[in-house]
């Protein structure tokens, strides 16, 4: 039998979870969702009202199937990851989740198949306060685009960094990054390491709250997506500088180490979707920023010398690679 077509499988799917009428009101999605909505699915356009006095920050992402994701992994945990991961451009920029939109190519119309994917794009959206407003399915290989937008008073930049201030990153690193090996099924890890690793991969959390706490005292700061040693190297571009990693210091996540063996600091420092906030602070904010007792690290500094450099206890430290490459 067929699954159903474009316009069916729009309505069933996400229009009856993301855009209730007065009749069907919303114990699954409820009316924070309606913020700033004039109208949402079903027209040519969505017409949205921005919050007054605020900016909009807007990112997209696309993720292809066996490239950012397995293609046979759980539609539920795909779509979860999926919107995590472009929330966690929000997060990076200090902005407040608004709306998304999406773009789905499907190989096929599969019920069983996007039953649990909606279920998961609209539970993680309920989790995160943001809704759906848009978007378009077609037909080919497995891949996902969102846009997400949001709003935003102090946007954290990446070009705002100066000489002299401290490196910091949140939580730990590496978790996904170990993780994949497990999530592929290249290795067999004991149940305790495939839950930490299914948490890690497909479950990653946009770090807001770090993100709202660091807003009035961080200069720069970016997402992790691609691993620290190259992420960094964003801000040291964005704003005309170099900087230095003390290693010991770098957080790893637990049972990197287990899993990872001697790999461990390399995995934690150019691994990638870890999805934790780097971001520079001056000294003059260091101990208004302690007094918050917050899950960062400082790690290193901004330098005046171009390029980034890493020491490991005093001795540099080269590593094999700089992050993960689209191309």
């Amino acid at each position: 039998m067929a699954g159903p077509g474009e316009f069916e499988l729009i309505r069933e799917y996400f229009t009856s979870r993301f855009q209730p009428d007065a009749e069907t009101a919303s114990a699954a999605v409820g009316p924070e969702f309606e913020q700033g909505v004039e109208l949402g699915i079903g027209d040519d356009c969505a017409l949205l009202i921005p919050p007054a006095g605020k900016r909009l920050a807007t990112s997209v992402d696309t993720l292809v199937a066996d490239v950012h994701f397995p293609a046979h992994a759980d539609p539920y945990r795909i779509a979860s990851r999926a919107l995590r991961v472009n929330l966690s451009d929000l997060a990076a920029m200090n902005a407040d989740p608004l709306w998304f939109t999406l773009a789905l190519t499907l190989p096929q119309s599969d019920p069983n198949w996007l039953e649990p994917f909606a279920r998961g794009l609209a539970e993680t959206a309920r989790r995160f306060g943001i809704t759906l407003v848009g978007g378009d399915t077609t037909k080919g290989p497995l891949s996902i685009t969102i846009q997400v937008t949001g709003a935003c008073e102090k946007p954290l930049r990446r070009d705002g960094a100066s000489a002299g201030d401290t490196v910091f990153v949140s939580n730990k690193l590496g978790a996904a990054a170990a993780a994949l090996p497990i999530v592929l099924g290249q290795v067999t890890g004991s149940e305790q390491q495939q839950q930490w690793a299914d948490a890690a991969y497909y479950f990653p959390e946009p770090q807001f709250a770090v993100a709202r706490a660091i807003g009035q005292y961080a200069s720069a700061a970016l997402d992790i997506s691609d691993g620290l040693l190259g992420d960094i190297a964003h801000i040291c571009s964005a704003s005309g500088l170099g900087a230095e990693l003390q290693l010991e210091t770098l957080p790893q996540a637990e049972l990197v180490a287990e899993i990872n063996g001697g790999d461990a600091l390399e995995t934690a420092l150019t691994g990638g979707d870890d999805y934790q906030l780097c971001f520079t602070v001056p000294e003059k904010h260091l101990s208004a920023l302690a007094a918050l007792q917050l899950p960062i690290t400082a790690i290193g500094r901004m330098t005046a010398d171009k390029g980034v450099r890493c020491l490991l206890n005093g001795e540099p430290w080269q590593a094999r690679g700089n992050g993960y490459r689209h191309f």
